[in-house]
C-alpha cells in the first residue's frame, strides 16, 4: 500500500484538478505516437543508424507540410503584411514560450544578424541598416533567461503574455506572429489578444487540426473563430518522440517562417541596392527553399551522415553514462546550438546549463560556448542585441496573479533577471569552468561561413578542439557546407585531428539570403544527435519521453496521462501520485540538482506499493545511471 498522501500535495493536485478539463490534451494530433518511431527506443538501442533514419523519416513529414504551405500561395500575403507594417515604420513581433519561444529569439537573431552584415559590408540607405535591425522583436515566456531553462508558471498565464509584449510597445500598424506549437498556449494567445487590441496584424501559427482545437480547448477555438486573427495551420501529424513538440512542430514552424522573412529582405534589398547580390525575386523563394529543404533531407538520410552522426551519438552516449560532460563549440549557429542543449533539460530531466558560482547544483551535461572573450559580449554575440530579461514590479505582478499568488510569482522573478543570466558564463572567460579532462567530449559546430574565424589557423573552434584532445577528451566536428567544399575542409580538419568524429553535411548551392535551409537541416540534425542520445540512456519508452518535467500545466497533464498509462489507475489517481512526486523532487528541482523523472518514480510506486525514497533507490537502480 502507497504512503498517506501528504495535505500540501493533495491541495495541488485538486487546484489543477479543478481546472485539468482546459489542459487536458491527449487528444491533440501532437500529443499522439507516431508509428514511424512506435518501436524506437528497441530499434537505437540495437542500431543507432536506424534509429537515426527513423527519426530522419518522421520529418518526411515536414518536408510534406512545406511542400503545401510553398504551394498554397499564403507565403506571399504574410510577406506583404510585414512589408507594408515596415515600410510605415511598424515593427513585427515573434512570440512563442518553450521551443517556439526559443524560435521567436531565434528568428530576431538571424534577422538581426543579416543587417548587421549589411552595415559592417557598408551598405548606405535610408532607413539605415540599423534602423531595418531594429524592427523585430522576441517575446518568449520568462524572456531572454528561458533560453536556458523554462520558467516556472509563465506559459500559463494569458496575462503574462500580453504584459510582455505590451511592455515592447506593441501598436497598430505593426504585425504579431504568434507562434504556439500546440494552438493552445495561454501565454501565447494572449500575445495575440494583445495585438489585436493594439490594432496591430496577428497571424495565429500552430500545429492541430481547427477542429479538435476548437473541440477540446476553449482558448484556442476564441482565437481560431476571430476573424480578427488570420490562422496559419501547419499540422505535420505526431511527432517523432510523442508530445516532443521541439522537434517537426517547430521545425516545420521555423522553415516557414524563414521563407517570409527571406521573401521580405528580397524585396527590401531589391529597392534599397537594385544592383546588389540581394536584389532577387521575393516570389521565388517558397519553390527555392521546397527544392533545397528536399534535397538537404535527403541527405541526412545518406550512409555518408548517417554514419558518422551514429558514432557521435555513440560517443556522447558512452561520456553521459559515465558521469562526463560535453562542451559544444559554435559561431554564427550558437542560437541554433543553444535551441537543442537547453531543450534536452525538460525534454529528458538532464541538469540545465550551470551557473558558474553555483556549484551545488548538478552540473550540466552539455554546454555552449561561443568565441567572445566576456560573457555579457558572448551573449550579445548569441542574441545579436543585449539580453532582455523580465523585471517586473511587486505592483505589476500583484495586478496579474493577485495577492495570494504574488510571493511565489516576485520569487520567480528574482531567478530570471539580466544578472542572472550573466552567471551562465558562455564565452572564453568561462572554458576554466569545465576543462578538458578524460572521459569528456568537445564537439564544434560550423558552417562554411565560419571557416576562417572557427576552423582556419588559431580560430575558435580549431583551438578548443585542440586543447580538448591534450586534455584526454574525445572530439566530434560537425560541418555544414556546399558540396564543393565539404569534402575538402573535413579533410583539412582530419590532418590536425585524426580521430575527430567528423559530420559532413552538405548543403544545397543557394541564393537565400539567410541560409535557411541550412539552418533547417542543422536543426534536424541535432534533433536526432540528441533525441537518439536520449532514448539510449533509457529516458524514452518507445516514443515516449518518460523522463519529462512537469514545470507547467500543460506537462503536468502529459505527465498524468503517461502515469495513467502506465498504471492503468484513473487520471484523478494518477494527477495524485504525480503532485506526491514533484513535492518529493521539488527541492532538488529548484536548486538545480539531480533528482530522479517524476513519471518513473510515480510509476515504480504504484506498481511496488514503495514510499518515494524506496521508489528513488529501486528507480536509479534498475536504470543502471544516475541522472546528475
Amino acid at each position: 500500500m502507497l504512503p498517506a498522501m501528504s495535505s500540501n500535495a493533495k491541495k495541488r493536485s485538486d487546484e489543477f484538478l479543478k481546472i485539468a478539463d482546459q489542459f487536458k490534451l491527449g487528444a491533440l494530433v501532437t500529443e499522439s505516437s507516431h508509428p514511424v518511431t512506435a518501436n524506437l527506443s528497441d530499434t537505437a538501442r540495437g542500431d543507432i543508424a536506424a534509429g537515426l533514419r527513423q527519426l530522419f523519416d518522421v520529418d518526411d513529414d515536414v518536408v510534406r507540410k512545406y511542400r503545401e504551405f510553398a504551394l498554397s500561395g499564403r507565403a506571399s500575403s504574410m510577406a506583404q503584411a510585414v512589408l507594408r507594417a515596415l515600410e510605415r515604420g511598424g515593427k513585427m513581433f515573434f512570440t512563442g514560450c518553450g521551443s517556439t519561444g526559443r524560435l521567436s529569439i531565434q528568428l530576431v537573431s538571424i534577422w538581426r544578424d543579416f543587417w548587421q552584415r549589411q552595415r559592417a559590408r557598408g551598405l548606405a540607405c535610408q532607413p539605415a541598416p540599423a534602423e531595418w535591425e531594429g524592427r523585430a522583436f522576441s517575446v518568449m515566456a520568462g524572456g531572454d533567461f528561458a533560453l536556458i531553462k523554462s520558467v516556472e508558471g509563465f506559459e500559463d498565464y494569458t496575462a503574462f503574455g500580453k504584459k510582455q509584449i505590451a511592455d515592447l510597445g506593441i501598436a497598430a500598424g505593426d504585425v504579431v506572429f504568434a507562434i504556439t506549437e500546440g494552438g493552445e498556449t495561454s501565454f501565447v494567445i494572449g500575445t495575440a489578444w494583445q495585438g489585436v487590441e493594439a490594432g496591430a496584424q496577428v497571424f495565429f501559427v500552430y500545429n492541430n487540426p481547427d477542429d479538435i482545437l476548437c473541440q477540446h480547448v476553449q482558448r484556442s477555438r476564441e482565437v481560431i473563430l476571430d476573424p480578427r486573427i488570420e490562422k496559419i495551420n501547419l499540422t505535420t501529424g505526431p511527432m517523432a518522440i510523442t508530445g516532443s513538440t521541439r522537434m517537426q512542430a517547430t521545425s516545420i514552424q521555423l522553415a516557414v517562417m524563414l521563407t517570409v522573412l527571406e521573401m521580405v529582405l528580397r524585396e527590401l534589398m531589391s529597392r534599397l541596392e537594385p544592383d546588389g547580390p540581394g536584389a532577387l525575386d521575393p516570389a521565388a523563394v517558397p519553390s527555392e527553399f521546397l527544392d533545397q529543404l528536399g534535397r538537404m533531407h535527403a541527405a541526412l538520410k545518406t550512409p555518408e551522415v548517417l554514419g558518422p552522426l551514429a558514432r557521435l551519438v555513440a560517443m556522447e552516449e558512452t561520456v553521459y553514462r559515465a558521469g562526463g560532460r560535453n562542451n559544444y563549440f559554435a559561431d554564427r549557429f550558437g542560437i541554433d546550438v543553444l535551441t537543442d542543449t537547453t531543450e534536452r533539460s525538460p525534454t529528458y530531466c538532464t541538469p540545465p546549463f550551470r551557473k558558474w558560482d553555483d556549484t551545488a547544483a548538478a552540473e550540466s551535461w552539455a554546454y555552449l560556448y561561443v568565441p567572445c572573450d566576456e560573457t555579457p559580449r558572448a551573449w550579445e554575440h548569441i542574441l545579436k542585441r543585449p539580453p532582455r530579461c523580465v523585471e517586473w514590479t511587486e505592483a505589476e505582478v500583484a495586478a496579474l496573479v493577485g495577492r495570494e499568488k504574488l510571493s511565489p510569482t516576485m520569487e520567480v522573478i528574482r531567478r530570471i533577471s539580466v544578472p542572472e543570466l550573466m552567471r551562465f558564463k558562455i564565452g572564453r572567460d568561462g572554458l576554466g569552468l569545465r576543462p578538458p579532462k578524460p572521459g569528456a567530449s568537445a564537439v564544434a559546430i560550423w558552417g562554411e561561413d565560419d571557416w576562417a574565424a572557427a576552423l582556419g589557423e588559431g580560430g575558435f573552434c580549431r583551438e578548443q578542439l585542440a586543447a580538448a584532445r591534450r586534455g584526454g577528451s574525445r572530439t566530434g566536428l560537425i560541418c555544414l557546407a556546399r558540396p564543393a567544399a565539404l569534402e575538402p575542409a573535413l579533410a583539412r580538419a582530419r590532418t590536425w585531428d585524426a580521430d575527430c568524429i567528423t559530420v559532413g553535411v552538405p548543403v544545397p548551392e543557394s541564393r537565400l539570403l539567410l541560409a535557411g535551409v541550412a539552418r533547417v537541416g542543422l536543426k534536424l540534425l541535432l534533433n536526432a544527435l540528441s533525441t537518439c542520445t536520449m532514448v539510449r540512456l533509457g529516458r524514452v519508452m518507445g516514443n515516449y519521453m518518460i523522463w519529462v518535467v512537469a514545470s507547467n500545466l500543460k506537462l503536468i497533464d502529459r505527465a498524468t496521462r503517461y502515469i495513467q498509462r502506465l498504471t492503468g489507475i484513473e487520471y484523478a489517481a494518477a494527477n495524485q501520485l504525480l503532485f506526491e512526486s514533484v513535492e518529493y523532487v521539488e527541492p532538488r528541482w529548484k536548486s538545480d540538482k539531480a533528482y530522479p523523472p517524476v513519471v518513473g518514480l510515480s510509476v515504480m510506486r504504484q506498481r511496488h506499493g514503495l514510499s518515494s525514497e524506496e521508489a528513488e533507490q529501486r528507480l536509479m537502480a534498475e536504470l543502471g545511471t544516475g541522472n546528475g
